[in-house]
């Protein structure tokens, strides 16, 4: 496909970093640093615009805390500016990153998601008898930053975007020359287009028609153990090989019939449910919030509005049995 040129002059345009503003403003329109950026909208975006036509926009220091659920990670949250910058950064490339993905990667597009990919895989594990599943092992900790950028430069060759690319990759590190961020906007777009490869050799190379990937969670559908033992050795080769990248220790070849855990459901031939982290979670979710709520510190109202999320994930599959679970415990005046 042809390299894209000619964005960078888009990028600074100020329209551009208007519309990335908004962008970055929602769902945190009521922060301290939103709002003193909101305050004196026009100078701070002239500010950034300059910067950019100068090729002096560098990103700052990102606040780090870390999560514990689902699993222990570090997230990377970036100053309000950078994610305005981001925002603008996406804004202008996600059209020639998109057009280069295959159907069957969910993460980070619009129109797909997390359901999507539950949906792709269901219909595979309807049609083929055995799975192999598979992630990256510390995938955002893993990535190279050369292989990264020398990966960008096949699908732009505007020397300017280039460049700030190449400050906001280089600019986290979890091991030298290594590491994306967990918590910004255009790390998650990145990962994603990283693994891309991965999907183009699968689907181009092994000619398998059952493929399904999220992010670094991946699975492939066969015929048989032996047809997906050899597909295992030679993906774990490609990972290593061409994108440096190692698989967790414990890819599993099964039967469709027993199911496959993948983004918190067990998916089966004939449908999926919770799995049983996801079930133990809202479960123990729920019954927080019902405590909270019998203890006076929060209304029914709010309440409902709080386990209402929860619910909208475990409704992804069939989880009837959660559902009259979490129906006990509401409150009923």
């Amino acid at each position: 496909m042809k390299r894209a040129g000619g964005l960078y002059d888009l990028l600074a345009a100020r329209e551009n970093l208007r519309v990335a503003f908004w962008k970055a403003a929602r769902g945190c329109r009521a922060s301290p640093a939103c709002r003193r950026f909101a305050g004196r909208l026009d100078e701070n975006l002239e500010s950034l615009a300059a910067e950019l036509r100068a090729g002096d926009a560098r990103p700052g220091r990102p606040h780090c805390f870390r999560i514990f659920e689902p699993k222990e990670r570090v997230i990377s949250a970036p100053p309000f500016r950078d994610r305005v910058l981001h925002h603008a950064i996406i804004n202008v490339c996600e059209p020639h990153l998109e057009r280069w993905l295959i159907a069957d990667t969910s993460a980070c597009r619009e129109g797909k998601g997390r359901l999507r990919a539950l949906e792709r895989a269901s219909r595979f594990a309807r049609g083929q008898p055995w799975f192999l599943k598979m992630d990256v092992r510390k995938y955002f900790d893993s990535v190279s930053h050369d292989r990264l950028l020398a990966f960008l430069e096949k699908r732009f060759k505007d020397r300017r975007l280039l460049a700030l690319l190449e400050r906001i990759v280089r600019g986290h590190e979890t091991s030298p020359g290594r590491g994306l961020p967990i918590g910004s906007l255009i790390s998650q777009h990145l990962a994603n287009f990283y693994l891309g490869w991965l999907d183009r050799w699968v689907k181009e190379t092994l000619r398998r028609v059952g493929y399904v990937r999220y992010m670094d969670d991946f699975a492939i559908w066969g015929s048989g153990a032996g047809d997906l033992g050899a597909v295992l050795a030679k993906v774990r080769a490609f990972l290593l090989d061409e994108l440096d990248l190692a698989l967790k220790d414990w890819p599993y070849v099964n039967r469709t019939a027993h199911g496959m855990d993948f983004l918190g459901f067990r998916i089966f031939p004939h449908g999926r449910v919770p799995n049983r982290a996801s079930r133990r979670r809202f479960i123990r979710r729920c019954a927080a919030l019902a405590s909270a709520w019998q203890r006076g510190e929060m209304s029914g109202l709010e309440f409902q509005q709080r386990t209402a999320a929860m619910i909208a994930f475990v409704r992804e599959g069939d989880a009837r049995y959660l559902l009259r679970r979490v129906a006990a415990m509401a409150p009923t005046a």
